[in-house]
C-alpha cells in the first residue's frame, strides 16, 4: 500500500504538469477551434528563458518574470501570426502552428546551443513521511503549484470582468462584439494566458529530469494532448481531470504492468 500511494502521488505530480499544458491547449482551442501544435515549444522556450534568468537572480523573482515574458510572447505571437489569418481555413492556421513549433525549436538552439541545461527546483528532494509513507517534497510542491494555478484560473474566469469577457469571446464571438467585448484583444490575452500555463509546466517539468534540452516538452505535449482529449478538448475542467488521471494511470501502469515499464508509458497514454 505504501508503494501504491507513492506511485499515486508521483503520478499526480506528473499529472499536474500534463494538466497545465492540456489546459493551455484547451484555452486556445475554445477560442479559435484550432489545436496549437507549438504549445510545447513555446513552453520549452520560456523554460530556457527561466534558466537564463535564474543564472542571475533568485528562483521566485525569475519565475514571476518568466511568466510575464511568456504572457507577452504568447500575446505577440497571436497578434503577429494568428490574427492576420483569422478568416483563413483551419488547416492554414494549423500549418502555421507547426511552422512555429519548428521555428521556436531552431531559435532556441541558436540562442542556447545544444548542450543540456540544469534548472534548479524550488522544492527539496528530501522525503516527507505521512502515516509511514515517504513522499517527495518536490512532488508535493509540484502538485501544490498546479492546484494553485487551477484555483487562480477558476477565480479569474468566474469573478473578473476580463475573465468573463474571455469566456464570452470563446463561446460566441459575434454576440460578444455586439455587447462591446473586444474579441481580438481577448484572443491575444487568451494566447498569453496559455503561454503562461505552458511556462509553468516547463519550469515544473525540467528540475525532476536532472537536465533538459530543446526536446524537453515534446513527450509532455503528447501526454497533454491525451489529457485534453480524455477530458474533452473544449473543457477546462476536463483538461485538469484528464491530466491528473493520465499521470496516475500511466505511473501505475509503468510500476505494476511488467511489459509497460518506462518505455511504453507514452503509448499507454
Amino acid at each position: 500500500m505504501a508503494d501504491f500511494l507513492q506511485q499515486v502521488v508521483s503520478g499526480l505530480a506528473s499529472g499536474g504538469i500534463y494538466a497545465s499544458l492540456a489546459l493551455a491547449l484547451v484555452l486556445i482551442y475554445r477560442a479559435t477551434q484550432v489545436v496549437n501544435f507549438a504549445q510545447g515549444e513555446m513552453a520549452m522556450f520560456t523554460t530556457f528563458v527561466a534558466w537564463s534568468l535564474m543564472e542571475r537572480m533568485d528562483y521566485w523573482p525569475a519565475f514571476v518574470l518568466t511568466l510575464l515574458i511568456a504572457f507577452a510572447g504568447g500575446a505577440a505571437l497571436q497578434l503577429a501570426l494568428i490574427r492576420p489569418l483569422q478568416d483563413a481555413p483551419v488547416l492554414t492556421i494549423v500549418i502555421v502552428t507547426i511552422g512555429l513549433l519548428i521555428g521556436l525549436n531552431g531559435l532556441a538552439r541558436i540562442i542556447w546551443g545544444n548542450e543540456p541545461r540544469v534548472l534548479d527546483s524550488p522544492f527539496s528532494t528530501d522525503p516527507i513521511r505521512i502515516g509511514g509513507v515517504a513522499f517527495s517534497v518536490q512532488d508535493l510542491g509540484i502538485i501544490a503549484v498546479s492546484l494553485a494555478i487551477v484555483v487562480l484560473l477558476w477565480l479569474f474566469f468566474r469573478f473578473t470582468k476580463l475573465g468573463l469577457g474571455l469566456r464570452a469571446a470563446a463561446v460566441n464571438p459575434v454576440a460578444s462584439r455586439l455587447v462591446g467585448v473586444r474579441v481580438g484583444l481577448m484572443l491575444a490575452f487568451g494566447w498569453g494566458l496559455a503561454a503562461v500555463l505552458g511556462a509553468v509546466a516547463g519550469m515544473m517539468a525540467a528540475p525532476p529530469l536532472g537536465s533538459f534540452d530543446q526536446n524537453l516538452m515534446q513527450p509532455l505535449l503528447l501526454y497533454a494532448f491525451a489529457a485534453a482529449v480524455l477530458g474533452g478538448i473544449d473543457s477546462p475542467l476536463g483538461a485538469v481531470v484528464g491530466g491528473l488521471a493520465i499521470g496516475v494511470i500511466v505511473n501505475l501502469a509503468g510500476a505494476y504492468v511488467d511489459f509497460v515499464g518506462a518505455d511504453l508509458r507514452l503509448p499507454v497514454a
